[in-house]
């Protein structure tokens, strides 16, 4: 089989996953029973920030979490929806409606397909954390201010904007303040904070809904519910399907398909650094992913992710194998065949309680003071990302994030770059000779690289050199070189000749031999005999010239 084939082959499921499906049935069912008892009350919740309704969370929660669990690419993830995923989806649903949330969902999952095929899910990992950190932040943010209106038990406007939102609930709080979903919303969530902190392993989510629940309904408060929900799966449709709209819905699908690959990706790593032994396929997890958005909005369920809060409960209750995250959807199913009426009496506020907890435990405060410590550039693209998340959206706060950190990380290795005078091993030579090479013979160490970024700075210190005869370029320690680079190189080379200066060339590497081919100095040099496969060659080739006719290096 070719080695394309191979790679195909390893994204679908294979005999090692039964196999481990098969070691401990019974962890892995009551792990995926403890990972159910979570995920309700977040996919609910979800559902009705993405502005589909929690039938859709719930929805995604068993579709794509099953499809996710046994095509993924890791043992132990747990896959959703998540509060990441609405952010993107409000203005889709403000634009587009419910349909344009679902052809969305379809499209990203054949770009997750795409990309899993082509291979590009190892080079996530290359992300700079600085900007992970911020995106994060930034999602939590736009979360909270997302719910304020069920917070506050007002309805929401239909800003684009999230602080507009917000700000928009205020004000029509402040024109009627009710205090009661205000009450709820804070209530719960300090009970799951403050439970999580000190027994985790309770799931105080459901826990806290499920005491706010019966409290509004029996004390008759009359706030707003979630309403009544389908008992069990509706039938699959494409109806929603406009190919009218591609154009226009396809760089909503692109944002939402980056931000699963993104945070399914980063899920995983997480996953594997919590367990033992274990090892996602980021090329398979693209590829579960983009099956769980192709098979989820057939249902009317919204987009989905990794999550990484029900991936860290399922690693902790003891998960072993996909059986734990594929049971966890299974239950969930069972409980809209048996208990959807209760759902519906679930104040909204409640579940804005529960994504605020959320959006607490998804900053990581060590995280981001140690990146602000660090450094400049990686402080100011945290905080970029992080407005620009808030203020704007997180298309755009990838690509300015992405921009700069790549500005910040060219900047850096700029600086490393540099042209290092190094001193020649004289330690067989008279005092005479000595003073004689020192004089007329300089050795030149080029370090780090030689790119764009750093090719003029470059050139500005070679054009420095004076009173000398013979100029060696150490080119063993150059790691890269761009076509800027070596154009430098080669001005400088002739800089140096019109001098009257005699250049040699030394330790050239392989991968380099090919740029420099091209350039004009380089075929000359090498055609004088000037270009050396080691140092010690050119230093002996250097004081020859020297030696044959002092004062005259062109001889």
């Amino acid at each position: 089989m070719s080695a394309s084939g191979r790679f195909l082959l390893g994204l679908l499921p294979g005999k090692g996953d039964v196999a481990a499906m098969r070691r401990s049935p019974g962890r892995d069912l009551l792990a995926g029973l403890t990972v159910a008892i979570v995920a309700l009350p977040l996919a609910l919740a979800f559902g009705v920030a993405s502005g589909l309704g929690a039938e859709a969370g719930l929805i995604t929660a068993i579709v794509a979490g099953a499809i996710a669990a046994v095509f993924g690419g890791s043992n132990l993830q747990v896959s959703g929806p998540t509060g990441a995923m609405t952010v993107v989806l409000i203005p889709v649903v403000h634009q587009f409606g419910a349909s344009g949330v679902l052809q969305v969902g379809v499209m990203a999952g054949v770009i997750l397909l795409g990309l899993a095929v082509s291979g590009v899910g190892r080079y996530v990992r290359y992300l700079p954390a600085s900007l992970v950190e911020g995106f994060t932040a930034g999602i939590a943010v736009v979360i909270a201010l997302q719910q304020l209106p069920n917070i506050l038990g007002v309805e929401a406007g239909d800003q684009e904007q999230v602080w507009a939102i917000a700000f928009d609930a205020i004000v029509r709080w402040a024109a009627a303040p009710d205090l009661v979903p205000v009450v709820i919303a804070l209530a719960v969530a300090a009970v799951i904070l403050i439970g999580a902190r000190f027994k985790p392993a309770v799931p105080f989510s459901l826990v806290a809904v499920v005491i706010a629940t019966a409290v509004a309904f029996f004390a008759g408060f009359g706030i707003d519910t979630v309403g009544t929900l389908p008992a069990g799966l509706p039938a699959p449709s494409v109806g929603f399907f406009d190919p009218s709209t591609l154009t226009a819905l396809l760089p909503s699908a692109l944002a939402v398909a980056a931000l699963a690959a993104l945070e399914s990706l980063l899920c995983a790593t997480v996953a594997d650094a919590m367990s033992v032994g274990q090892k996602h396929n980021p090329d398979r997890e693209l590829f579960g992913q983009g099956l769980a958005n192709l098979a989820a909005p057939l249902f009317g369920g919204v987009p989905a992710t990794a999550a990484i809060a029900r991936t860290a409960v399922n690693v902790r209750a003891g998960a072993q194998s996909r059986l734990a995250s594929f049971s966890h959807a299974v239950i969930l199913l069972l409980f809209t065949l048996v208990a959807a009426p209760l759902v519906g009496v679930i104040p909204l506020a409640a579940l804005g309680g529960v994504l605020l907890a959320t959006t607490v435990q998804m900053i990581q405060v060590g995280s981001i003071k140690a990146i602000m410590r660090s450094s400049r550039g990686d402080a100011l693209v945290l905080v970029l990302t992080f407005v620009v998340t808030v203020a704007i959206d997180l298309v755009t706060a990838v690509v300015v994030g992405l921009a700069l950190a790549g500005f910040v990380a060219l900047r850096a290795v700029a600086k490393a770059s540099r042209v290092e005078r190094v001193p020649l091993d004289h330690a067989d030579h008279s005092a005479e000779e000595r003073s004689l090479l020192d004089d007329r013979i300089v050795a030149f160490r080029l370090d780090g690289a030689l790119f764009f970024g750093a090719a003029h700075r470059f050139l500005l210190e070679l054009s420095e050199v004076a009173d000398v005869a013979v100029v060696i370029l150490r080119m063993s320690r150059l790691t890269t070189i761009d076509a800027t680079g070596a154009l430098m190189l080669d001005d400088a080379i002739a800089k140096l000749e019109r001098r009257g200066i005699v250049v040699l060339l030394s330790g050239i590497r392989p991968g380099h031999k090919k740029v420099l081919a091209a350039l004009t100095s380089a075929r000359r040099l090498r055609d004088a005999g000037r270009v050396f496969e080691a140092t010690p060659n050119a230093i002996a080739s250097a004081r020859e010239l020297v030696g044959a006719t002092p004062g005259s290096p062109t001889t």
